[in-house]
């Protein structure tokens, strides 16, 4: 017999000074039993990064070539397909070809793994990825996120000036972001 998902409920007040956004959030995240605490981490801070009204999300733990994260306008067309983790330059391309329009982008979990995909797109001549968003936050940051297992995250997060700020509990976590280009 499987092992039912997981959720974990979090509640967040967002502040990202560059984009101009302050807004409450307050979503469930389903983490499947294969799914590592870093790798749901990953996805909340994805969600905060790139949130905007209508991000969802989506099966990309159960289905390699679809996004973690997704926004569709009303009409039902994708506008945002976001992957985290480990992700594949061919396959990330895949999804830029398919969807015309929306705008891609890719979190990894560590700078190396930022600059191994951009060197591998290189390497193979994948010329669209010019334009995805390529992000990667701090381990550490990860590590200390992940470190409590509670299911219910009351936080705080401000991202300013290349960095992200996390408070939880009273306890400040941070971390600089990196950005990659193809």
């Amino acid at each position: 017999m499987s092992q039912a998902p997981t959720l974990h409920d979090f509640e967040i007040q967002l502040s990202d000074v560059e984009r101009g956004v302050d807004a409450a959030l307050a979503f469930k995240v389903a983490r499947h039993p294969s799914e590592t605490s870093p790798r749901l981490w990953l996805r909340v801070l994805a969600y905060a990064l790139w949130h905007e009204e209508r991000l969802a999300f989506g099966p990309g733990l159960s289905d390699p070539d679809a996004p973690d994260l997704e926004a569709r306008d009303l009409t039902g067309r994708l506008t945002r397909w976001i992957r985290v983790g480990k992700a594949d330059p061919a396959k990330v391309q895949r999804a830029v070809s398919q969807n015309a329009g929306a705008k891609v982008g890719v979190l990894f979990e560590s700078p190396a793994r930022l600059e191994a995909f951009v060197a591998q797109a290189r390497d193979e001549g994948l010329g669209r990825l010019g334009g995805v968003e390529l992000w990667a936050v701090d381990p550490a940051l990860l590590a200390a996120l992940a470190a409590e297992g509670s299911r219910r995250s009351r936080l705080s997060i401000t991202v300013v000036g290349g960095h992200i700020y996390v408070e939880r509990g009273g306890a400040t976590f941070d971390g600089p972001l990196a950005v990659g280009r193809v």
